[in-house]
């Protein structure tokens, strides 16, 4: 037994051992749940004087990988000097610790297939437990189980929404919906980015949704989890439309935010408030692309795609007959009582909206005529948020282009996200913290987090148009960002990693009496403008605008437009990583049309194939082959070094065989391109699976030479 005196000595030294360890946790920044065997792994290590690292057991018996730690840098948002660690040439799995000699050892994490699954599917059955109308049970909700809440079988038409055929305080009923943030209101237009960023998912990755199981109440039932959660909130927002005239009411709210109380605790009145222009438009875009998903289950679902169509057509024409109803909450209050005070999701221009609304319908119809009332590739394209949404209606026209005829011009379209998708994954290498966020100062807002998820959907999109695996391996740094290596060391996503967020703005997980937060929410994150004037954040500086409390809603809130691309870009990333493109223990069922005979063959004239490159003579023209082993849809283009198009080669369906072109060196409209390198890109979709491979091309003065090709493999797209 201790002596008192060792006792002494013992409460002093473990707590500061502790402490020591706990400030090298802090110090080592990086994803804390893992990395892939082949994909980039990277972390930071803050305000160290050691040039070396080390990656050792968790036990720190073995050291498995040295290397050596990047330059100094200072990240501006955040102020502090760091070096880059880099051990992406190690592969093998395990679980791991960094050690950096004077800082000592990281958290620790894991190198392995299929390693952010389980985030994947908690940020979807995240928004099973944001459901209004039903109690959820233990088989489903585990210790996270509650009573029903807010049923909305009787709900206000509030008098700014009142009509001859509604006038005010008539009842309706507008059950199901997903409590829209850490509040128990539903609102459209926030609602519609959330929606279609779930949507896209199934509707990109379809072979990986299908198998992914989340333990909702619907599994089993034939239609993906992840689309009978997003059911949950089409079905509501179906409610929320007046089936006498097409309009949709913004939002379902009391007149009031409610206290940290149980949704079965929050009895107050609610109401359905205002129809306006922006969640009319949000409506239709999101039933356009509904209607098109749950086309391939009308067994399951009979008359539901038509349904989702007509409603989305009449919002359509609403919003055409009313295209500048604003919904301005300090206007209303003025004018009607009782007076809303609720978020107010504001915005005042609705071109974007139109435009989205556009392409959706134009995609699901083939009508020209939403073309050319709102052409959707006008205006500018940034990363998607709610108030800013002409960009979702680019990507749904870019993976659909193949059957878009020539109503569109693809060609433009495919150049306007390469041209977004590269000055995000530009923004890599400037980066101190080797991430996409901070590209601008302006990334770190209210929901910065969520601007995180969507820079890395956007990068995605372009992936998936070039097999270009820089962009790729930019998503994945965003997603090392919310998951750890960050300037304040959280993993924002809750119940996961070493130090996830705890204390989030969410009413449930304040009132449950439970320690643990509800899982699979993404946390706000850093936002310097801390509306909530709370005090404690963590730092002043914009990457360190953080607080770990309930106080906190302006940066430790949950919202579902935030969790809605963190669903896209987690699930993306493992259908891209993992072995077979599906969930761990689902087998690959490719029935033998795999990659073999698949490829671009060199290119001839080669000269190069007989003499070093760079030594031997060049060509003025290029003949390009390759060979595709079954029939599919065939993509064939040309790429700068920035991954932009240059021109379209062949984009058609083809038979199994082997083709030839010749490429001449210009842009298709009489153009040369300059001399430099040159990516040509090939791309077959056959049997609901797509490879892809590029070849370098080297053009000299009016010349071409050639370098090896590389291929991968790009499943389920």
């Amino acid at each position: 037994m201790p002596s008192p005196k060792l006792k002494i000595i013992l409460s002093i030294l473990i707590p500061v051992l502790l402490t020591g360890m706990l400030a090298a946790q802090e110090a080592i920044r990086l994803n804390q749940i893992g990395y892939y065997p082949k994909g980039p792994k990277f972390a930071v290590a803050v305000a160290t004087t050691s040039n070396v690292f080390y990656l050792t057991s968790t036990d720190k018996a073995d050291t498995v990988f040295t290397g050596a730690l990047g330059a100094a840098r200072i990240w501006s948002h955040s102020g502090e000097t760091e070096k880059l660690i880099d051990f992406t040439a190690f592969q093998k799995t395990g679980k791991y610790m960094i050690l950096v000699p004077d800082l000592g050892q990281s958290h620790p994490f894991f190198i392995k297939d299929y390693v952010h699954q389980d985030v994947s599917a908690a940020s979807i059955k995240g928004y099973y437990f944001q459901r209004a109308s039903t109690a959820l049970n233990t088989p489903f909700a585990g210790k996270w189980n509650r009573p029903a809440g807010h049923l909305d079988t009787q709900v206000w038409v509030h008098v700014s929404a009142a009509t001859t055929a509604r006038p005010k305080n008539t009842i309706i009923s507008s059950s199901k919906g997903w409590y829209d943030a850490g509040d128990y209101n539903k609102y459209i237009v926030n609602s519609g980015i959330s929606t279609y960023s779930i949507l896209a998912a199934y509707e990109h990755f379809p072979g990986y949704y299908r198998e992914l199981q989340l333990n909702i109440p619907e599994s089993g039932n034939n239609i993906p989890d992840i689309l009978d959660e997003a059911l949950w909130n089409i079905n509501w927002m179906l409610t929320m439309q007046d089936p006498n005239d097409g309009g949709v009411y913004h939002k379902l709210t009391t007149a009031n935010f409610r206290g940290m109380v149980m949704p079965h605790q929050d009895t107050a009145r609610r109401y359905v408030v205002q129809k306006g222009t922006a969640a009319t438009l949000d409506f239709a875009a999101v039933m356009a692309q509904a209607s098109r998903i749950f086309q391939g289950f009308n067994a399951e679902m009979p008359g539901f795609a038509q349904t989702c169509l007509d409603a989305a057509l009449n919002a359509w024409r609403w919003a055409r007959r009313n295209p500048n109803v604003r919904y301005n909450q300090s206007a209303l209050n003025t004018a009607y009582n009782p007076d809303i005070n609720t978020g107010e999701y504001g915005d005042g221009n609705f071109t974007d909206e139109f435009r989205w609304a556009a392409a959706e319908l134009f995609i699901t119809t083939k009508a020209d005529s939403f073309l050319s009332a709102y052409n959707p590739l006008s205006g500018s394209f940034g990363v998607p948020a709610w108030p800013n949404v002409n960009t979702l209606g680019l990507y749904s026209l870019v993976f659909h282009r193949a059957k878009l005829g020539r109503a569109v011009d693809t060609t433009f379209a495919i150049s306007a996200l390469l041209n977004l998708a590269g000055r995000l994954r530009n923004q890599v290498a400037i980066s101190a913290y080797h991430v996409v966020m901070g590209e601008s100062n302006n990334d770190f807002v209210w929901g910065s987090n969520g601007v995180a998820a969507n820079q890395s959907m956007a990068l995605i999109q372009a992936f998936k148009l070039t097999g270009d695996t820089s962009y790729l391996e930019a998503a994945v740094q965003n997603l090392d960002y919310m998951l750890g290596r960050n300037a304040v060391g959280y993993c924002f996503v809750t119940g996961y990693g070493s130090k996830p967020s705890m204390r989030i703005h969410h009413r449930q997980s304040q009132a449950d009496g439970i320690v643990d937060p509800v899982p699979g929410l993404l946390a706000g994150g850093p936002n310097p403008r801390r509306e909530d004037g709370c005090s404690g954040y963590i730092g002043s500086e914009r990457a360190r605008s953080y607080l770990d409390d309930v106080c906190s809603y302006a940066s430790n809130e949950i919202a579902i437009n935030w969790n809605a691309p963190l669903v896209y870009l987690a699930g993306a990333i493992e259908a891209l990583y993992s072995p077979t493109g599906k969930p761990t223990g689902v087998k690959d069922d490719r029935n033998g049309t795999g990659p073999e005979g698949f490829g671009l063959l060199q290119n001839y004239p080669n000269p190069l194939s007989a003499q070093p490159y760079g030594r031997s003579p060049f060509n003025s023209s290029t003949q390009i082959t390759y060979s595709l082993p079954s029939n599919g849809e065939v993509y064939l283009g040309v790429y700068n070094l920035s991954g932009q198009l240059v021109r379209t080669l062949q984009h058609t369906s083809l038979p199994s065989g082997q083709y030839t072109l010749v490429w001449n060196a210009d842009t298709g409209t009489g153009t040369k391109v300059a001399s430099g390198l040159y990516l040509v890109g090939l791309r077959l979709t056959a049997n609901g699976r797509t490879w892809a491979e590029k070849s370098n091309l080297r053009k000299k003065g009016n010349n071409f030479g050639s370098r090896n090709v590389t291929h991968t493999e790009v499943k389920n797209l």
